[in-house]
């Protein structure tokens, strides 16, 4: 079968015949990316594994005695199931399929170049799912790592015996110095012992933006911007510093201005 980049899928199928349960069950244990496949002969036991094991896809038959593969769907709620794809002998059901919002039916009996692109089908649209869960996964880290309010609003720098307070908004400037950072504030310069990265990570990014791989730059200290060649650009800040930008971290300044440069 064709080869899509996807988590490991576990599949239940669902048909009171046991030669048809056998014959998907077969075919789709062929493909590397099926985990697990589990069987049920009837709706009753489908609606139970679905709410117990909640597979990532069920290839469900229509015409079931008792509860069809419509009433599986109907008891387990239609936004609660997995992806479905229909099997049935009727085509006259493949209308109902889609406005129960299956993903496809195969109609008996399939060849295994159909069941392939039903599968393949199926798999496109978890690695979709997947690509969206995981977005949502990374906003939500970096949110629950920096949440609102909670960025760095005071620095506490310790020197020869002395600890000194330096409110994050009087940074105009911090530029790598070795291991460490320089503090350009106003009219003086003070060394952190701090990395570049580490206070990236806890200031305020829409406030401080990196410029330049040794340099990040308080946005509200930047007086005008000067062009120079290759496409890289200095900042004037308000003390006059100037603070190179540079091609690859011109992006994030760009984002801030909301216009390229």
């Amino acid at each position: 079968m064709n080869e899509l980049s996807c988590s490991a899928i576990r599949v239940l199928v669902v048909d009171d015949e046991a030669p048809a349960r056998s014959r998907l069950t077969d075919m789709l244990s062929l493909d590397p990316h099926i985990a697990a496949v589990s069987e049920a002969s009837d709706g009753a036991s489908a609606v139970d594994l679905i709410r117990r094991e909640m597979p990532d896809l069920v290839f469900l038959d229509v015409q079931m005695p008792e509860l069809t593969g419509l009433q599986v769907i109907e008891s387990v709620g239609a936004l609660q199931m997995p992806l479905t794809i229909f099997v049935t002998a009727y085509d006259q059901h493949a209308i109902r399929a889609f406005e129960a919002n299956a993903l496809d039916y195969l109609l008996k009996p399939f060849s295994d170049e159909r069941l392939e692109a039903a599968l393949l089908r199926a798999k496109t649209c978890l690695r979709e799912r997947e690509v969206r869960e995981f977005g949502r996964s990374v906003m939500q880290m970096i949110s629950t790592r920096n949440p609102a309010g909670s960025y760095t609003e005071r620095l506490i720098l310790k020197s020869n015996g002395v600890v000194q307070f330096v409110t994050a908004a009087d940074i105009d400037l911090i530029e790598g110095a070795g291991v460490y950072v320089n503090l350009h504030m106003a009219d003086k310069v003070v060394l952190h012992r701090a990395s570049l990265n580490e206070l990236q990570e806890s200031l305020d990014p829409r406030v401080f933006v990196r410029i330049h791989r040794s340099a990040i730059v308080n946005v509200n200290s930047i007086v005008r911007l000067e062009s120079l060649s290759h496409g890289e650009f200095d900042v004037i800040l308000k003390n006059q510093a100037r603070a190179r930008v540079s091609r690859t971290y011109r992006t994030a300044l760009e984002q801030w201005l909301g216009q390229s440069l």
